[in-house]
């Protein structure tokens, strides 16, 4: 029983805004692992008259087994307050989890132990695997649709398509056992060796407000020096809160602006055929949210699509890798 007790160098931080709803349940995930971690750092971005959390972390905080720090961020976002939470943690290693985020009981214990057989010190990040969100490729019509226009020059989860910029989504990739190696991971529900942070690399914050790509920009930089996989056995589920999301029109912006952002900065020495594969694939996506907009009558469709056309026109002023990144 003291085994399954004990306490792993381990920080967690967790960014949060506008959802205290979420915090007792996912706190209760922690304090429920059979490895539990040293600490847990809480980045909240609400505004200074909004102190639900707050009051809910300090409530909790009294009894709990683990120690909380509870850390009011005054610039809110989600690269800000996680590089916030990486300023202020303290342990070897440091958890990224999202607040709609529960974690399995062994989640950290099956991460840490990768950690452990990494004799030479070549594992930088480790991410666990959102059993709930994963559905096949082949029944997705969209995916089967971008395997006939070849769109893509791969399809494997979690690997990033150098040639049109566009990082294919870890959660198509059904559930495993054991550990694969993997481009980019996810910073949803994921363990870094602070090692990581100590040459300065941190969550670009050009990237600002609501997270799009920025987990795939910060962890191809560290993917440079270090090797990141995805733990299978390290199972949790994703609630997707809809509290503290964006309107539809930013993520239309966001979802071209950010991957361009991405694209220039990881591939930097592109050719004609990089630029008119990004463009054609940002085509593909555009004319699929029209018909998609136009099948089911949804207004807001229209918005995403003025949101992706004021990104692109930014977007093509992206050239070079940016300040930051």
């Amino acid at each position: 029983m003291q085994q399954k007790l004990r306490t792993a160098q381990l920080s967690v931080v967790v960014p949060t805004y506008q959802r205290p709803g979420q915090i007792e349940p996912l706190l209760a995930t922690f304090a429920e692992q059979t490895i539990r971690p040293a600490e847990i750092v809480i980045v909240d971005g609400a505004s200074p008259d909004d102190s639900r959390t707050e009051v809910i972390v300090q409530q909790i905080a009294a009894g709990y087994p683990i120690p909380i720090r509870y850390i009011r961020s005054e610039r809110r976002g989600t690269s800000v307050q996680r590089n916030v939470g990486i300023e202020n943690a303290v342990h070897e290693f440091v958890a990224l989890i999202d607040d709609d985020i529960r974690i399995e009981p062994s989640f950290f214990e099956e991460i840490l132990n990768v950690f452990e057989k990494d004799t030479e010190f070549l594992i930088g990040g480790v991410a666990g695997h959102r059993v709930n969100l994963y559905k096949p490729m082949s029944d997705l019509a969209r995916w089967r649709w971008y395997k006939r226009l070849r769109l893509f020059s791969t399809y494997e989860p979690g690997r990033y398509d150098f040639l049109s910029g566009y990082p294919i989504n870890q959660n198509l990739h059904p559930p495993f056992e054991g550990t694969r190696e993997v481009d980019f991971i996810t910073t949803a529900c994921a363990v870094w060796r602070k090692a990581v942070f100590a040459s300065g690399l941190r969550f670009n914050e050009s990237l600002k407000g609501y997270a799009v790509v920025e987990d795939a920009l910060f962890s191809m930089q560290a993917g440079r020096k270090w090797k990141l996989l995805q733990c299978g056995s390290a199972r949790c589920t994703e609630l997707n809160a809809p509290g503290g999301r964006v309107r539809r029109r930013e993520l239309g912006y966001k979802k071209v602006y950010n991957y361009r952002f991405l694209f220039v900065t990881v591939v930097p020495q592109r050719t004609w055929r990089h630029e008119l594969r990004f463009w054609y694939v940002q085509c593909v996506l555009a004319l699929q949210l029209v018909l998609g907009t136009l099948r089911r009558r949804d207004p807001s469709g229209f918005a995403e699509l003025l949101g992706r056309l004021h990104g692109t026109w930014d977007a093509l002023r992206i050239t070079t890798p940016q300040e930051g990144s």
